[in-house]
């Protein structure tokens, strides 16, 4: 009986394993400039005067902001008292509450604590900050402004700025102050978090 031929290896060629293997150290380079340049941008606060502070949405529970997004709403209302810009607008979609939407809720939060509703603009359409950020663009070149503040947790505010700048907007970063997680552990897997969403962005794949 003759013997059955040999089966293919299923190892795959070393050049391919040499390329999966620069290519895997080529990302993780990329990821760790990201991860500083969200650092960097983390500790800065650019109180420009501009044209609109943008509030970027978080959780909001049947019509009241989550407290993250809450301290968003009351860091925007101090840049507004100190006159950083007239106009304040609040952003984020309804997401899974059919009632209600993180940029209503905001925009009806501001309200109560004393903002004139002729300030406030509510972005209501976008379900995540890409979206957002498109949705605004349109609503500040609809209403001829050009600048703004952007509004958002220390780590989050590199990847809006971006965002926002592809838009064709000139933007400025205020983080909410104390919002890094409080551990090492919790701070690298939030910038691990954003430079991998912001990878993904750049090379336009979906998140």
């Amino acid at each position: 009986m003759s013997a059955s031929p040999a089966s293919p290896s299923r190892r795959l060629p070393r050049g391919m394993l040499w390329l999966a293997a620069i290519v895997l150290v080529l990302a993780g380079i990329l990821l760790l400039v990201i991860s500083i340049r969200i650092v960097h941008e983390a500790s800065r606060e650019e109180l420009r005067p501009a044209d609109a502070i943008i509030v970027f949405g978080a959780a909001e529970y049947s019509g009241r902001p989550s407290p993250v997004y809450r301290a968003r709403l009351d860091h925007a209302f101090e840049l507004f008292q100190r006159g950083i810009a007239p106009v304040v607008i609040t952003t984020g979609g309804s997401g899974s509450d059919p009632d209600y939407s993180e940029g209503g809720v905001g925009r009806d939060y501001l309200m109560r604590r004393g903002i004139p509703e002729r300030n406030l603009i509510a972005e209501t359409q976008g379900s995540d900050t890409a979206q957002s950020a498109q949705r605004v663009a349109v609503i500040m070149r609809a209403n001829g402004m050009h600048r703004c503040v952007a509004v958002s947790d220390e780590y989050h505010v590199f990847r809006t700025k971006e965002l926002l700048e592809n838009q064709g907007l000139q933007v400025y970063v205020a983080p909410r102050p104390g919002s890094r997680p409080h551990s090492r552990w919790q701070r690298a897997l939030a910038v691990l978090r954003e430079s991998v969403s912001y990878l993904l962005w750049r090379l336009h794949l979906p998140l």
